[in-house]
Order: structure tokens, then sequence, then C-alpha cells
């Protein structure tokens, strides 16, 4: 006698298609940013002395324009598209980038692009391409590519607009927090920039916007660099030691889709982004609208904390090392042990990344 075993549907639940997207516009993010991030920095202080640095600069900056593309890629890679697929993918993402303008002798770029948009453009593709799914048979390689583009580049380019206007009413919000009392701005200020840099939101989009700076971009920053520190030592024995130093030398938005499908797992990173901003305004630590948003990466946060104090003394350099490395490490390791091995709030499972 045989029995009808049912056949196990291929097709993605809403929930892998969300998460698909995320994780892949978190890698993208890693992949485009973390170089620049990384060199920027050292390149234009050696720039006098060494002029080839320009050139390596330049590589550096034309990835971070490519955002939009490689987190298509990756997107594509995830839900295991073909290249035709996957390519068509990419070409949609960059329409909905806005980060390409035309120009008077072609396109002018410039920027990342707007990543709430990005990720909104690539889903609508996502959800085009596996609604096509093979009906195209042999036209696919004529057709898909069209299709994407036309379809999911279009409405992503007239969702630009209004996405781009939502996050200038984010942005003169935050901008009213600057008006309260220095710490509790301080500490407010921390957990939102916290969380945006852990959301698909551009926290340095943010900062430039509402050109925030002294004490506020201080607190920020410092807000960015708790998260960041956090999330490393929260996922450190499952992730690896590359993975985990990029959290805090990269962008700890790599945590994003981790984030987001555990709201819950905003909680720790809040409280320590909240005290370490409120302390920075304590101890008065300023910044600029272009290093708010970064945290650790590149030092960008801590030398420009570092500029504001006027000339390098002992005392200030050890006061920038105490709040930028040493404190968040601290805060880090302490809330580690009360959220995940005291309350058993969290498992370090849930900051897991595999970028293999």
């Amino acid at each position: 006698m045989t029995q009808n075993v049912p056949i196990k549907s291929t097709k993605p639940t809403s929930r892998e298609v969300i998460m698909n997207v995320l994780n892949g516009l978190s890698i993208g993010i890693i992949v485009a940013l973390v170089p620049s991030a990384l060199l920027n920095k050292i390149l234009k202080a050696i720039v006098p002395i060494f002029p080839a640095a320009s050139s390596v600069m330049a590589l550096t900056n034309a990835a971070m324009v490519l955002l939009p593309a490689v987190s298509a890629v990756c997107v594509g890679m995830l839900a295991h598209f073909s290249p035709i697929q996957t390519t068509s993918l990419s070409l949609a993402a960059v329409m909905g980038a806005g980060n390409f303008k035309p120009g008077a002798n072609g396109f002018v770029v410039s920027g990342t692009g707007d990543v709430i948009n990005i990720a909104i453009t690539i889903l609508i593709g996502y959800l085009l391409i596996l609604l096509l799914g093979e009906r195209l048979k042999a036209y696919t390689i004529l057709l898909i590519p069209m299709l994407v583009l036309v379809i999911a580049g279009g409405i992503g380019s007239l969702t630009l607009s209004p996405v781009s206007k939502i996050t200038q009413i984010l942005g003169i919000g935050i901008m009213q927090l600057t008006n309260l009392q220095p710490i509790i701005m301080g500490i407010l200020l921390g957990i939102i920039f916290a969380l945006l840099i852990i959301s698909p939101i551009s926290s340095v989009g943010i900062a430039a916007a509402i050109n925030i700076h002294g004490v506020a971009a201080g607190s920020a920053n410092l807000g960015i660099v708790a998260a960041s520190f956090a999330l490393a030592i929260y996922g450190w024995k499952v992730n690896s030691v590359g993975t985990s130093l990029a959290h805090f030398l990269g962008s700890p938005k790599m945590q994003m889709a981790n984030i987001m499908s555990r709201p819950k797992l905003m909680i720790p990173i809040s409280i320590n982004a909240g005290i370490l901003g409120g302390i920075g305004a304590l101890f008065n630590i300023q910044g600029t609208a272009m290093s708010a948003g970064f945290g650790f990466s590149g030092l960008i946060g801590p030398l420009a904390a570092l500029d504001a104090m006027g000339a390098p003394t002992f005392g200030s350099v050890s006061l920038i090392t105490v709040l930028f490395l040493v404190l968040p490490i601290i805060m880090g390791l302490l809330s580690h042990y009360l959220f995940a091995h005291k309350w058993h709030f969290y498992d370090a499972t849930n900051f897991q990344l595999n970028y293999a």
C-alpha cells in the first residue's frame, strides 16, 4: 500500500521574506560602509604626507554609494534567486535609493541613499519576483530585468519623497529634545540614537538634517557607542571575533534583523545608551553634526569629542578613553550578566550572525 506524502511548499513565508530583506540590508550596509569607516579617518590624516591615500579614499567613498546595489545582491543570495533575478533586484534598489540624480552631463551620485526606501523598493521587487516565479519561462532574461526595474524601481522612486519627509519629521521631533535640561537631554538622545543605529533609519542622516552639535551631538554619539559595545558583548559567544569587532569598528546596524524580530532586545541596549548619554552630558562631551551618528566607527566620535576639548592633555585623553571605551565595555559586561545570566531575558543566540 502506498502513502501520499505531502510535498512541502518551497514558497517562503512573509516572515522569511521580511527577514531576508532585513538581513540582506544589514550585510550590505556592513560591506559597503565598513571600508570607509575603518580607513577614511586615517587616510585623511596621512594625505598631506602620502597623497596616494586620496586614491584609496576614492575607492571607499565609491563603495558607499553602491550600498543599494550591494544590499539587493545580498537579499537575492539569501532568497536563492537566480543571477538574473538578483541583478534585476539590484537595479530596482538603485532607482529607489535616491542617491543617483540626473545632472547636466549624466548622473550625479552622492551618499548612500535613503535606507528605508531601499528596503521598501527591495521588498516590492522581491514580492514581484516571487509572483512571476517561473511563469515567464524562455522570456525570463528579457522581461524580468524590465519588469522589476520599471515596477519595483518605479514605485520606489515614487515613495522616495514621502519616506524622506517622514525622516525629516522624525528629525524635527528629535531636535526638540535639545531644549531640555542637559542631562535629561543626554539620556534621551543617547537612547534615540542607539535605536536609530539598529534600525533602517540613518543616524548620520538624522544628525546632519537637524544639524545636531555640541553636548547634544556628544550624547547622541555616546548612545551609539554604548549600543555598539553592548551588542558585540551580548553575541560574543556565538559570533566570530571579526563579526564581534565589526559592531563598533563598523556599524551595529548589522544586528538590525535580530533586533527588529525581537523588539524586547531594545530594552538593555536603551538602558546602556541612556546611562552613557547622560554621563556624557554631565562631563560636557561634545561633537558635531557629522560625528553624532557614527559612534566609535572610524574613531570619528572620540576624535570629535577630543577636538572639542582643545589641545589634547593627559586628562582629556584619559576621559575620552574612559567614556568611549572603558565604560561601554564595563556596562556591556554588567548588563549582559544581569539580562542574560541572572534574569534570563535573552540568549546569546538571539544576537547570532552568520555571514559565511
